[in-house]
């Protein structure tokens, strides 16, 4: 699959009997992103091993004083490796732009359906989508971690987090079941932000993960509201 392709369709508004078909395309298009995603996280690791494995970074001089290539360290290998890694990152930030639209067009159909099962209010979240209080806010954000790659930042208000809301968080315990229970899966949460004075709205993606150098499955201190 060509990462730079758009796969993510426009989420159908229409409504209808098929919002529950257009719910479950979105989500699997979704999910083959971020498995493409972790094939690239993965395989930047790696790379870095590489460097790693030279003592060299992705930029360390790989000649002496006097111009010529180092003898100490394999200048073709570390060049080639070097070159991979700019173009994985470049097909990261796509991935990235991609899960994003992914995201919007996922909550756009969700919501879709909701509205189309309205009669039923017992399906839904309990919550309007066109309002929703925040209810808990990011104090911290450790660095390299599973918040910080998702683009949360300190001073955020969360909106949604997966199927949590202001109305059945429980103090922020039913938050922290939902991160516990969706290990190396992705979260859709909604964000609230000030931006240059304006307060926007910001959907992301968070995976909570082991192994990202700090401690707990986000890097991040949530606080009630």
């Amino acid at each position: 699959m060509d990462i730079h392709s758009a796969t993510i369709p426009r989420a159908d508004t229409s409504g209808g009997a098929n919002s529950d078909e257009h719910e479950s395309k979105s989500k699997n298009e979704l999910l083959q992103l971020m498995v493409q995603k972790d094939k690239v996280e993965a395989e930047l690791k790696a790379l870095g091993t590489v460097l790693d494995s030279h003592k060299v970074s992705m930029n360390t001089s790989l000649t002496t004083f006097d111009g010529y290539p180092r003898d100490d360290i394999d200048v073709p290998q570390i060049r080639t490796t070097r070159a991979r890694i700019i173009h994985l990152r470049n097909d990261y930030k796509s991935l990235m732009d991609q899960i994003e639209i992914g995201l919007h067009a996922h909550h756009a159909v969700i919501a879709t359906s909701l509205d189309t099962n309205s009669k039923t209010p017992k399906e839904s979240s309990g919550i309007s989508q066109s309002f929703q209080p925040p209810f808990a806010k990011i104090k911290t954000v450790s660095p390299n971690s599973p918040a910080e790659l998702s683009g949360m930042q300190v001073g955020d208000y969360i909106k949604q987090f997966g199927t949590i809301n202001a109305l059945n968080h429980q103090n922020l315990s039913k938050l922290a079941e939902i991160v516990s229970s969706n290990k190396d899966k992705p979260i859709s949460v909604l964000l609230s932000r000030k931006q240059s004075g304006i307060e926007i709205e910001k959907l992301i993606s968070l995976i909570p993960k082991t192994g990202w150098g700090g401690p707990g499955l986000l890097g991040c201190h949530i606080i009630p509201l």
